[in-house]
């Protein structure tokens, strides 16, 4: 078998590359994105009046999903992140490959998610209907933009995250309380429950979405052995990037509920903050939220870009997958940039935001239950896991997915057969690929 590390194309990973703050940086950076931009008006269009509380209950449920990745960070700090946890756990196998492949394609379905939430934004200042074509070209220009600040390096990629991270949560942070300032901090549409627009498996399902806002603190893990001390700062980035996030994300789902009504939430779903901004700041107030959402998108691509083409840039290196250089130079990080890039741009092309996020959330969740079995199943004792933590993780993404499937299947039966297809054509192309792989390596003698 081929030497991959004598190739000069190989991956390289600069250990000791990125400090705390930096991963914490990145992390919110990818979190503080379309997550609370976009998602805000579709989680509110299932979970109604009790939207903001959907934003919690999906932290509790994140919290004991990050367990089984700080756990296995802790341990294994790897820049293979999340492939390598797999590995760990079902060897270098189909489940690996596969599920390693559904966190890549729900990290890419975010960038894209996240590129058409910068068009759908940034069309608020010019009149432009959100369904022009202007909200995809500019979705291609950001992740165009995003490639080539991510060929740079990671000193570079590292000081931007930290300096949009801070910008945009100070500036989510003033138009939240602002927004609770004009409301006279009138918590009135969140403690009062209107049970026509509320449903238990409507809630649950709004969950499901609202999970996939804070999915990317697995972001963190892809950069493991990158970062400074890792078997301590990972779990640690991981956790203040989380705690960061639930803060932020409830007073922007208060914010919006105490300026606009829940028909006008869900009318506006895809821009709900521009549109509270505007009773609570006026025309000001736009320009600042839509400002801030630039930000935040920009910032959320450049870090998800940097850490997911990296990941499949490990699954390479781990023969996982395959990989052709197509005649361009450089070495693999690079191509996977590139591919990463493409798949991301031909989704915000193609695809509205709200099939995006349906489909981003089933990939991950499933990914997701993966992982937790196979650290339950296979390595609890060696990491010194609680079976307790990691059983309850599967029963609550269970119980999110199954909720979110039949509210799928009731509304948009589409999103679940893609879904299904999608799921079906990963696991059995990863099977052909890797049953010729080691047909190749193994030859019959």
């Amino acid at each position: 078998m081929k030497d991959r590390s004598m190739d000069d194309r190989a991956t390289t990973y600069k250990e000791g590359s990125m400090t705390l703050v930096g991963a914490v940086s990145m992390g919110t950076g990818v979190m503080i994105g379309a997550g609370i931009l976009a998602l805000t008006g579709q989680i509110a269009e299932l979970a109604g009046s009790l939207f903001p509380l959907a934003f919690l209950g999906a932290a509790i449920i994140t919290a004991f999903s990050a367990y089984s990745y700080i756990k296995m960070s802790n341990a294994y700090p790897s820049a293979g992140g999340i492939a390598m946890f797999l590995q760990k756990a079902y060897g270098k196998s189909v489940v690996t490959a596969a599920g390693a492949l559904l966190m890549y394609f729900s990290m890419v379905i975010n960038e894209s998610l996240v590129a058409r939430t910068f068009g759908t934004y940034t069309v608020q200042l010019f009149s432009v209907d959100p369904g022009s074509w202007i909200v995809p070209a500019l979705g291609t220009g950001v992740l165009i933009f995003a490639f080539l600040l991510n060929i740079t390096n990671n000193r570079i990629i590292g000081l931007f995250s930290l300096l949009m991270a801070f910008i945009k949560i100070g500036g989510i942070i003033v138009f939240s309380l602002g927004g609770l300032w004009v409301a006279g901090f009138s918590f009135e549409n969140i403690t009062t429950v209107n049970s026509a627009d509320t449903s238990a498996i409507g809630f649950v399902a709004a969950m499901a979405l609202a999970i996939l806002s804070y999915k990317g603190f697995t972001t963190i893990t892809n950069s493991g052995s990158e970062i400074i001390d890792p078997h301590r700062n990972v779990g640690r980035a991981i956790i203040i990037a989380i705690v960061i996030c639930v803060v932020i994300y409830f007073l922007v789902a208060i914010a919006v509920a105490s300026n606009l009504t829940l028909p006008e939430i869900i009318n506006a779903k895809d821009y709900a903050l521009a549109q509270a901004a505007r009773p609570a700041f006026g025309n000001y107030g736009l320009w600042f939220t839509v400002g801030l959402a630039i930000i935040a998108t920009v910032s959320g691509i450049i870090a998800s870009v940097y850490a997911v083409s990296r990941m499949l840039a490990m699954l390479t290196e781990m023969e996982l997958v395959p990989h052709s250089h197509f005649g361009m130079p450089g070495d693999i990080q690079k191509h996977t940039l590139v591919y990463t890039v493409v798949i991301a741009i031909f989704l915000t092309i193609f695809f509205d935001l709200s099939r995006i996020a349906s489909l981003g959330a089933i990939f991950y969740i499933l990914m997701d239950i993966i992982v937790h079995w196979g650290v339950f199943k296979y390595l609890r004792k060696e990491i010194n896991a609680h079976a307790f933590i990691l059983i309850s993780a599967i029963i609550f993404d269970v119980v999110v997915l199954g909720a979110f499937l039949i509210v799928k299947a009731s509304s948009d039966m589409m999103i679940v057969y893609a879904a299904i297809i999608g799921i079906v054509l990963i696991f059995l192309g990863e099977h052909v690929f890797l049953k010729k792989h080691r047909s190749e390596d193994d030859p019959i003698q």
